[in-house]
């Protein structure tokens, strides 16, 4: 069963009012008014200075209402589902913590009102899971409130959004039947000193962190062609590189596993740095100051406020870079630009299994082209949609594969290889077949442009672009038109400047997944090693790793074209080493969650352009273990 909104209210009308005079809101987000929301801060949600979440989904009302009923709030989680994990709630009188414990649906301790029930990640939630807000219970049936399910409003009198079924056990046992489909109840969550019959939240065991290599046995294998080349992707790709995902021999046959463990943490990595990144992306936006460090041309400044305030010019792709090892999971940076190893990540590395019969685990990319499929088919877009890419081999195939999920959505695709049959037509530019070019997704990155913009625009105080349309057009005339709508938003600029990592590390010292990262050298960074980036830079490239203390013999620099572009000075962290190579797990997000993974390694310490892609498989912890001890 699925839920209906035949009758689905108005984005913002009050549905009904929940116990302690709450309301509870409409979150039909196809209704909302752009006047009222005009951009992303529109969205958020504050009770008396205090940030409880963005309207109107279902986090949001659970803080709320905690908030007004309790006066405690808990703390800023990625996924409904992660509040199951958490241990506390802050009470805001004093700042202390306020146990919570979890039980899991069918526990022997019921849930009471006011708790929180928590959905787990599936079905109608099947990326960020439920939670909602308890308000009566009975041994035959359950209710509650919650907001961004249903959209019609209560029946008179009614005082909750709706009831579940439920039963008891011989043993009191106290049982949540969800009716809609695919859908499970993970438990509730209640604040409460007594821990009978809770769940013990352990810590991630991070001894099933470090990525596994193992060998599937070539018996031939390597010498036959395995690629689809009926995909133009593939067929791209096995011209110009051959039927191979590594280029060593030595490899071929060869992949690395990550536990069900590692896999989780890496999900809830991912979901939970987007989320950091958009509102560090928003810190930098309403701080001149700040802006300034991202070396961005004045004339672009009022280009990217505008396309950040376009609530729905969001990103489709990106890829976040990690380091995985049994000290922990921490973010190198988000390549929220023109992010690569799509097509690697979600065919290649599922075909190499097939081929050489891997059948431990699973891929990590499985779902990665549905993802993009769905993403596509939100956007609704009714124009010609224009990929453009530069002639390089890799954004051929890239650009290829993203667009086979484009058609899959449904959308009308042309593929633009350089501008040089661009022509300008009534002030507008248009395509060699006089196509108007309003829907754009691109390969190259936002920084090509902007290269653009430096080199025609001398003094950086200009406020925009000169235009001469007596020219032939240039990439910018297409990226920086207003009516042109570009699907890796000018925004992009800020969370792939690595300028953001100082800030990030800023407005969250100390989170668990980040890195110490400054714009000036400290004496801490110096003792303990640190890596030394460009702020703007591709493949590796102008980078520096210092060992602890200055160690230069150990001092690594990698050459390239971004050597005279500001620097960050970020904390090092180094990438495990297996087998004479260093590994570097890849997640990868579509519309801002998590959609995938994929491994590159290279000899070096710095994954550069032409590092290695290996196949990838996501294993149990059981077979994790036997991997490991059979290994040493």
């Amino acid at each position: 069963m699925k839920l209906s909104d035949h009758h689905a209210e108005k984005f913002g009308t009050v549905l009904g009012t929940a116990p302690g005079d709450v309301p509870v809101y409409s979150s039909d987000y196809t209704t909302a008014d752009e006047k009222k929301f005009p951009n992303r801060r529109a969205y958020r949600s504050f009770v008396d200075g205090v940030f409880m979440g963005y309207k109107w989904q279902c986090v949001e009302l659970a803080r709320r209402w905690l908030y007004l009923n309790k006066q405690y709030v808990f703390s800023d989680i990625p996924m409904a589902y992660d509040i199951f994990r958490l241990g506390s709630v802050k009470r805001l009188s004093d700042a202390s913590e306020l146990p919570l414990r979890s039980f899991k649906n069918g526990a022997r301790r019921r849930p009471e009102p006011g708790c929180l029930l928590i959905w787990d990640a599936a079905g109608e939630f099947e990326i960020t899971g439920h939670v909602a807000i308890v308000t009566e219970v009975h041994d035959d049936y359950i209710r509650f409130v919650e907001q961004n399910v249903e959209n019609s409003k209560w029946s008179e009198g009614q005082e909750f959004s709706r009831q579940l079924k439920t039963s008891v056990t011989e043993e009191g046992g106290y049982w949540i039947e969800e009716r809609l489909e695919n859908v499970s109840i993970l438990g509730w969550v209640i604040q409460t000193d007594d821990d009978t019959f809770a769940e013990e939240i352990s810590a991630v065991d991070m001894g099933l962190f470090l990525p596994i290599m193992a060998s599937i046995g070539d018996a031939g294998q390597s010498d036959a062609r395995w690629i689809d080349t009926s995909h133009p992707a593939g067929e791209t790709y096995a011209a110009s590189y051959g039927h191979v995902l590594a280029t060593d021999p030595v490899n071929r046959d060869k992949y690395f596993c990550l536990s069900e463990t590692a896999y989780s943490e890496l999900k809830r990595a991912t979901i939970e740095l987007h989320h950091l990144f958009m509102r560090a992306t928003d810190y930098v936006l309403q701080d001149d100051t700040l802006l300034r460090r991202f070396n961005i041309p004045s004339a672009l400044k009022p280009k990217i406020h505008a396309s950040w305030n376009n609530r729905r010019n969001s990103m489709i792709t990106g890829r976040f870079d990690f380091s995985i090892c049994e000290n922990g999971l921490k973010v190198y940076e988000y390549n929220a630009d023109s992010a690569s190893c799509y097509f690697e990540a979600a065919r290649l590395q599922s075909e190499w299994a097939a081929h050489y019969g891997c059948s431990i685990g699973r891929s990590p990319g499985e779902n990665l082209f549905k993802r993009l499929v769905e993403a596509w088919k939100a956007r609704e877009i009714d124009d010609v949609l224009h990929i453009m890419q530069d002639s390089d081999i890799e954004e051929t195939y890239h650009a290829l594969f993203m667009k086979s999920a484009m058609e899959a959505a449904g959308l009308s695709v042309k593929v633009l290889q350089g501008v040089s049959g661009l022509k300008w037509s009534k002030g507008s530019v248009v395509d060699p077949e006089n196509i108007p070019i309003k829907q754009v997704w691109k390969t190259w990155a936002w920084e090509t442009a902007v290269d653009q913009v430096r080199h025609e625009i001398k003094d950086h105080d200009v406020k925009d672009i000169p235009l001469d349309t007596s020219a032939s057009p240039r990439l910018v005339d297409v990226l920086l038109r207003p009516e042109v709508m570009v699907h890796e938003p000018l925004w992009t600029l800020i969370p792939s400047n690595k300028a953001i990592l100082p800030v990030m590390w800023m407005l969250f010292p100390d989170h668990p997944y980040l890195l110490d990262s400054q714009f000036e050298l400290t004496d801490a960074l110096r003792h303990i090693g640190y890596v030394e980036k460009p702020i703007v830079g591709r493949s590796g490239e102008n980078i520096s790793i210092v060992d602890a203390d200055d160690v230069i013999a150990r001092k690594t620099e990698t050459e390239g074209r971004f050597g005279n572009r500001p620097r960050i000075y970020q904390r090092l962290f180094g990438l495990p080493r297996i087998s004479q190579m260093n590994v570097q797990v890849c997640a990868f997000s579509v519309a801002g969650s998590f959609a995938g993974a994929c491994v590159r390694v290279d000899p070096s310490l710095v994954i550069k352009g032409g590092s290695d892609v290996m196949p990838l498989r996501i294993i149990s912890d059981d077979d994790y273990r036997r991997l490991q001890t059979e290994g040493t």
